[in-house]
């Protein structure tokens, strides 16, 4: 039995697995300390969290990267997700069975922070770090056809990069809304499934769009549907751009 609990006032997380070095994750020779184990519950310090996070961060991004104050908040909630606190998650209205939509202005560090806080937790497989670009699904359904519907329309965990900056896919002269067509359809799996089956199929996003521009580009039919398959966590609207 998983028990979890967030303490707001020192931003601990405690959450419960058994790997040989518990609380303990290692960067070439570094080892980080994220948690300690008491009475067989891992307890994670969401300021040691943060130096892991950055530390892996530097490594995958360079070292001009860095977890920055303002977006400790937002990450406070992408953690509770990424390590399944239930009741914390509760607090916040985040659905465990439910994927993540990222929203946020350009350069703010969506597609960054969705590459990097699975390494937070090795043992959990959410999805593959590599994240799958809308804009080459599309490509390749340019090539390819309704195949690439199909292959990204099944229960496997993705995350689509950059909802909304791909064009309209066509192929054979026929248009296709191929994000929005894979979305429904992944919609009609997923709720097909026994609801305790559904957290193994998450899949997640990243988009610069909000709920509006959702709707006008794909329609209120997938709006709607999206509402059933992600929780919506947001950067401010004025987050600056971390690319330059």
């Amino acid at each position: 039995m998983t028990r979890n609990r967030i303490n707001a006032t020192d931003m601990s997380i405690e959450t419960t697995y058994n790997p040989k070095k518990p609380g303990t994750l290692i960067l070439g020779a570094s080892e980080f300390k994220v948690a300690d184990l008491r009475d067989d519950v891992l307890q994670y310090d969401f300021k040691a969290s943060m130096r892991f996070l950055e530390a892996k961060g530097k490594i995958l991004f360079g070292r001009h990267f860095k977890i920055h104050v303002e977006d400790h908040e937002l990450l406070y909630k992408l953690v509770t997700y990424f390590i399944e606190d239930k009741r914390v998650a509760n607090k916040f209205k985040i659905d465990l069975n439910k994927g993540i939509l990222l929203s946020g202005p350009v350069g703010c560090g969506k597609t960054t922070l969705m590459r990097l806080l699975p390494h937070l937790v090795p043992h959990k497989r959410h999805y593959q770090t590599s994240l799958m670009p809308c804009r080459n699904i599309v490509f390749g359904f340019n090539n390819l056809g309704y195949k690439i519907i199909e292959d990204y329309a099944d229960n496997k965990p993705y995350c689509f990069d950059d909802l909304g900056v791909e064009p309209i896919g066509r192929h054979y002269g026929k248009d296709c809304n191929v994000m929005g067509e894979i979305l429904i359809t992944r919609y009609d799996v997923i709720m097909n499934q026994k609801l305790s089956h559904r957290a193994q199929s998450r899949c997640h996003i990243t988009t610069n769009l909000n709920s509006n521009e959702i709707e006008n580009r794909y329609g209120e039919r997938v709006r709607s549907r999206m509402r059933e398959l992600f929780n919506l966590i947001s950067f401010s609207s004025v987050s600056k751009d971390k690319r330059g």
